[in-house]
């Protein structure tokens, strides 16, 4: 259950199997349904996950009632409502389960432990904010003043797994365009 896991910090730095358990051990196996909510709009963060098997997304209702996505993790990837989760405020977003799916949590404060007594999962912590960072600029301002064909094209090369595995109207949210505008634009491609 933990072979992923171990797989992603191997890739970061080269450790022991005393050092990987050890690691591993703060972690909890949780097997989730289809659209299940981990976390709430009105819920402060209080775990990391580390998605082992299936998919989950970021989201937010606006005021019109429609659900705005801004983030797809699958497998191999770590997963929260990170702006809740480091300064424990609420989430104003929900995290939810898309798929069946098997993940790895862990507590806000072992987390932190790991952060601060182990190097690796330190770097590994840098590594997901830049990523994230990056992912987020990328999107934002590759979005800005793009037509809805560029955006697809852009999620085909960036994030390839979303059009395979999510729906269109939770693919149409996070692009903000209409899922009939992005039925049309991938029954051209």
């Amino acid at each position: 259950m933990y072979q992923s896991l171990q797989e992603f910090i191997a890739g970061k730095a080269p450790m022991d199997n005393d050092a990987m358990d050890a690691i591993c051990s703060f972690f909890e196996v949780i097997s989730t349904k289809r659209n299940q909510v981990l976390i709430h709009y009105d819920e402060a963060a209080d775990y990391y996950y580390f998605v082992n098997k299936g998919a989950v997304r970021l989201f937010t209702i606006n005021a019109e009632g429609q659900e705005l996505s801004r983030y797809f993790a699958f497998e191999g990837t770590f997963v929260t409502a990170l702006p809740s989760f480091i300064d424990r405020q609420p989430a104003k977003e929900y995290l939810q389960t898309i798929e069946p799916s098997e993940l790895l949590r862990i507590k806000r404060a072992n987390f932190y432990y790991l952060v601060r007594t182990v190097p690796v999962f330190a770097a590994i912590y840098t590594e997901i904010l830049e990523m994230g960072f990056i992912t987020a600029q990328q999107r934002i301002y590759g979005f800005q003043g793009d037509d809805a064909l560029s955006k697809v094209r852009w999620v085909i090369k960036n994030q390839p797994k979303l059009l395979l595995r999510v729906s269109n109207k939770m693919v149409a949210s996070y692009l903000g365009i209409s899922p009939s505008t992005l039925s049309r634009i991938k029954s051209k491609l």
